[in-house]
């Protein structure tokens, strides 16, 4: 749970998430969005992966990106325990 607050703590890869939300995306399309460097956005998106927040599926010469949105179920359910338990 840690490394999905760490994920979460940054306002780029909020900002990321919020994309993946509407539609899944390749790291090009997603740079779009953003004025920093393509291997800035490969850092986020590594972050992201490793907490599992997104997923990576090889198509082609792209990865496109996707909201797991089962860790956000995870998460929320954690919260939800939390409030229940004060």
């Amino acid at each position: 749970m840690n490394d999905v607050f760490y994920a979460l703590s940054d306002p780029t890869r909020r900002q990321i998430l919020k994309l993946l939300k509407d539609a899944d995306l390749n790291a090009g399309e997603i740079s779009e969005n953003f004025n920093i460097s393509k291997p800035s956005i490969s850092h986020h998106l590594n972050v992201l992966k490793h907490a599992k927040l997104v997923t990576g599926d090889k198509r082609g010469q792209n990865i496109i990106y996707s909201l797991n949105t089962t860790v956000f179920q995870e998460v929320l359910e954690w919260f939800f325990d939390f409030k229940r338990s004060n």
